[in-house]
């Protein structure tokens, strides 16, 4: 077992690297009540919704930071706004449905108005009745508004933060990812469809398997039998300087063998196993790259997936420090013809709660917060392609995630570890 070395995030890391992972940042109270304060509202942009899930004035819809319930609104003038879900007055949760229409917002409990930009505008009986009671002269609306969160949009999402130090969006996302983005999500959005999958596992679990494409093509036997993505087909993985955002790439090679696969011994594809409907896996190139799949990462909550057409935003949302609620929302773009929306809700399949591949990773995380149970002194090993946290021009590497480490500890412990 190696010797832990006591640091100011609350559990003790093996060194000052990103390859060992110490068990306990899984299962430990405290740091999870920690990451709130560090991570959640500190200086990151957190995913919050699409700007296409507010497209009128007066429309709103609520979402979530960590723990934390949040509203975000586009008030009468066409600005987005987010603020604490919670009313000034005794902490009552303010916005009860999931999304609407409204020119202003009233807590159900004392009936506090707020209009949608967060600011108090009405308190029930604020003179009292029959000259008896109410608020007293002192009392002023305007020190007593919801608070509120710094927002940026960048490409149709939407993003809030707590911290005035967070720096601007294009800044926090690098280059590279913005571009990434940008390639995707091109166009005005239309939103197809959600659902929400309960996790029984640790946020961060889920967050290091989206990074990992290394496992993908040898847990997701579907990626290989039907020859969707494996490590050997043409792509590579984008690390920002943080280490926080990722971009994992490829492009379908049909030309390529499995035999790679076949001698690791490993499962990898049944070449007896056939689709009823072959269609569901007829892409269209619609970006005229050849990029087939495309996962993206911003830290630390938000997944963007490019599965052939099957588009979808994925929400990270701690719930417990062993549970996680993840938010899916399919999207496509205001300029689908009906083709390409049955194409991509046919493909919308692959993805989700019971998708042929991301199934799987429904379950995993279980099986590691399940497997570190009673052994949370030990570490994981994150060595695969390195120890390093950058690019690379490959995928049979762990990078990404020891990226999402690197800004993990650089945020909890003020410092960049050794990467």
């Amino acid at each position: 077992m190696t010797e832990l070395i006591a640091t100011s995030s609350g559990v003790p890391w093996p060194s000052d690297k990103v390859s060992t992972i110490p068990y306990r940042v899984y299962t430990d109270e405290q740091q999870y009540k920690l990451e709130e304060d560090r991570i959640f509202k500190g200086p990151t942009w957190n995913y919050l919704c699409l700007e296409a899930e507010l497209p009128e004035p007066n429309s709103f819809i609520v979402s979530r930071i960590g723990e934390i319930p949040i509203v975000i609104t586009r008030d009468k003038d066409g600005e987005i706004n987010a603020f604490v879900n919670r009313c000034a007055h005794r902490g009552s949760l303010l916005c009860l449905k999931h999304r609407g229409n409204a020119k202003s917002l009233t807590c159900v409990y004392h009936a506090w108005g707020y209009d949608l930009k967060g600011n108090l505008i009405g308190v029930a009986f604020q003179r009292g009745v029959k000259r008896q009671g109410g608020m007293p002269e002192n009392f002023k609306k305007e020190e007593h508004n919801l608070r509120k969160l710094n927002v940026a949009v960048f490409s149709g999402l939407i993003f809030g933060s707590f911290s005035n130090d967070a720096p601007d969006i294009e800044s926090y996302l690098g280059t590279e990812v913005s571009a990434k983005i940008k390639r995707v999500l091109n166009r005005p959005i239309r939103v197809l469809g959600y659902n929400t999958q309960g996790l029984k596992n640790n946020w961060k679990l889920y967050m290091e398997n989206t990074k990992d494409s290394y496992h993908a093509s040898i847990l997701h036997t579907f990626f290989t039998t039907f020859e969707i993505n494996r490590l050997n087909q043409k792509g590579a993985i984008i690390v920002d300087e943080s280490g926080g955002h990722h971009v994992s790439y490829s492009m379908i090679d049909s030309s390529l063998s499995n035999d790679d696969y076949g001698q690791q011994n490993i499962r990898s594809n049944n070449a007896e196993y056939r689709l009823a409907d072959p269609s569901m896996l007829e892409g269209v190139d619609e970006y005229g790259d050849g990029i087939t799949l495309q996962i993206l990462t911003v830290f630390p909550g938000l997944v963007l997936q490019q599965i052939h057409n099957a588009i979808a935003v994925r929400q990270i949302v701690p719930t417990g420090v062993g549970t996680t609620d993840l938010a899916w929302t399919y999207i496509g773009f205001e300029d689908d013809d009906e083709a390409m929306i049955e194409r991509r809700l046919k493909q919308s399949n692959l993805a989700g709660p019971a998708g042929y591949i991301s199934m799987e990773d429904g379950a995993v995380g279980n099986f590691v917060q399940r497997g570190i149970t009673g052994t949370d002194e030990d570490t994981s090993v994150v060595m695969m392609g390195g120890e390093t946290a950058e690019s690379q021009p490959f995928r049979a590497t762990e990078t990404s995630v020891r990226g999402f480490w690197k800004k993990y500890r650089t945020l909890m412990e003020g410092q960049v570890p050794s990467a």
